[in-house]
């Protein structure tokens, strides 16, 4: 044989089996259809947001969270219904994850080297129900190093290992088919492509040079979802999200390209929860790309006003950082809006300047860089907005800027192939809402949202505008921005075992052979229902990956 182990897919969760093997002393071969330099697949451009719960940076932050509180909010948000069947081993990995988040997380993330900054953010604020989607507390942790950080060590153990002999890495090496002789999996074979030497996330060239097999007692599949195969996502885009849009920007790399989710099925393997997706409404255009249709996620404070192409603000909850699939849902299926890709955001500088971030390491150089004078300096006593958001005001194809909210509504216009906005419907919105901030208390729920963050310290100081009148020139000029839906992940995908043993057509695990990562909808092909709370996408690969290695060592004895 090869290997004792072979791993399909470098990204996170692959590096963190091939470390729990390894460790073991098994001899793992690394398969991936990328260069090397993409070590670490989607997982080193996230923004490294973890979910905890009753961390002690909560209750420093005087956050008085719970392993009762988190299972409520991930009950409320998964809405499990599909318990008997494909939900049978999701809502037990569910149960396993938000217990690890509450546990063993932080002390294992530290024994990595891996350290979190001492801010928490309030992701997915959810849907204003207590039983319902969203994060009752603030539990978005955020590495030190962001997503690149959490990867360095993971990265760093497979060279390592390499250098002992127990890792052979097998880059440009595309797998094509699960080889499953008598009932459990035994190798792969597939694709060897020609060399590439492109930089990290560049889309690479698939030309075929050769074939090649690989022979195992054990192969762990963990090669990532669905976001950059725009056909894909398509294809499985469920019938209560209305239609896909026509065009959508990509939050993803292009290996991101799903092909193992189907050659796993086609060597007899389970696929469930399909119809689950994850994609975002706050997309902006990279002016900067580095893979095909390269579009950032904004991190929205709760401030800006959401409107409709149509220039109708947006209902509850669709609010700015409150329910991404709901809002997605909303512009989906509105019948006179869903013939329309966009959707708006307006604000102001001082918006823009304390509310917000950009989603990526590259985004976030300051964090990436673990350089702690930065941050402070930037994001909490700095004036003006962030370097990374100031590029984008400069250069970003979906910005405009004016003094006065009829030339705002005039670029904005601009920016669609008709003039869907109507300046003066435009603005009696905005009146009315700005006649609703002069006092702590409000009938609207927006600005309820924003007096209910600014009471959370982490948001006061370093999240929320002070609430102010859109229209206050001292707090202006205005911003518009061309909002798109930003694909990126499947929430479904190959049915595990809590040993991340992959199961077939029967409900049972096929012998030797593993899945873990977001090919495995985070663990157990599912972990989040319907919906996600943040933080969790590097922590189910964590976690998954950790468990699909261990197994598969045990196994491999």
């Amino acid at each position: 044989m090869d290997a004792d182990v072979i791993v399909v897919g470098a990204g996170l969760a692959g590096l963190v089996a091939a470390h729990e093997l390894t460790s073991r002393g098994r001899r793992v071969a690394l398969v991936d259809q990328e260069n090397a330099a993409n070590l670490g697949g989607q997982a080193f451009w996230s923004f490294g947001g973890l979910f905890l719960v009753d961390s002690p940076e909560q209750r420093r932050l005087g956050i008085k969270d719970s392993l009762d509180l988190a299972w409520n909010d991930w009950q409320g948000s998964a809405q499990f219904d599909r318990k008997d069947d494909e939900d049978s081993w999701a809502v037990r990995w569910a149960r396993a994850y938000v217990e690890f988040a509450a546990g063993e997380k932080r002390p294992w993330l530290q024994s990595h080297g891996i350290s979190l900054l001492p801010t928490v953010g309030w992701a997915e604020r959810g849907d204003l129900r207590a039983d319902g989607h969203g994060n009752s507390v603030p539990r978005f942790h955020v590495a030190w190093g962001t997503g690149t950080g959490v990867v360095e060590p993971f990265a760093r153990y497979a060279k390592q290992a390499a250098r002992d002999g127990l890792l052979t890495f097998h880059h440009r090496h595309q797998v094509d088919e699960l080889v499953i002789e008598d009932g459990a999996a035994r190798g792969v074979r597939g694709t060897v492509l020609a060399p590439d030497d492109s930089p990290r996330g560049v889309a690479s060239n698939r030309e075929r040079i050769g074939d090649f097999e690989l022979t195992a007692q054990a192969v762990v599949v963990t090669t990532g979802g669905i976001g950059a195969n725009h056909d894909i996502v398509r294809r499985y885009w469920p019938e209560r999200l209305g239609t896909p849009p026509a065009e959508m920007v990509t939050g993803v790399p292009a290996y991101v390209d799903g092909r193992m989710l189907d050659i796993s099925a086609e060597a007899g393997v389970r696929l469930v929860n399909r119809d689950r997706m994850w994609h975002y409404t706050e997309g902006i255009q990279n002016w900067n790309p580095v893979w095909p249709g390269h579009g950032i996620r904004i991190l929205p404070g709760p401030s800006s006003i959401w409107l409709d192409a149509l220039g109708r603000r947006l209902p509850d909850p669709c609010l700015p950082g409150y329910d991404t699939l709901s809002t997605l849902r909303h512009l989906r299926t509105t019948e006179d809006i869903a013939g329309h890709d966009h959707s708006w955001f307006v604000l102001t500088r001082k918006i823009v300047e304390k509310e917000f971030a950009l989603s990526g390491s590259e985004q976030n150089p300051d964090i990436t860089a673990r350089d702690r004078k930065a941050v402070l300096r930037d994001r909490l006593l700095g004036k003006g907005a962030p370097g990374p958001v100031q590029a984008f005001l400069d250069n970003g194809a979906d910005f405009v800027t004016a003094n006065s909210l009829d030339q705002l509504v005039e670029k904005m216009n601009g920016l669609t192939d008709k003039a869907l906005l109507d300046a003066a419907e435009v603005r009696r919105q905005i009146v009315a809402r700005d006649l609703q901030i002069n006092n702590s208390y409000s009938k609207d729920s927006q600005v309820q949202g924003i007096h209910n963050a600014r009471r959370y310290i982490g948001d006061r100081l370093g999240r929320v505008a002070t609430p102010h009148r859109i229209l206050d020139p001292a707090a202006g000029p205005l911003i518009g921005v061309k909002l798109h839906v930003l694909t990126r992940k499947t929430l479904g995908g190959i049915q595990t075992d809590l040993d991340s043993r992959a199961l077939g057509a029967d409900g049972q695990p096929i012998g030797g052979l593993y899945a873990a990562g977001e090919v495995a909808g985070f663990g157990g092909g599912g972990v989040h229902g319907y919906n996600a709370l943040e933080g969790t996408f590097l922590g189910g690969c964590l976690f998954s990956g950790r468990a699909a290695g261990r197994a598969a060592a045990e196994q491999t004895a």
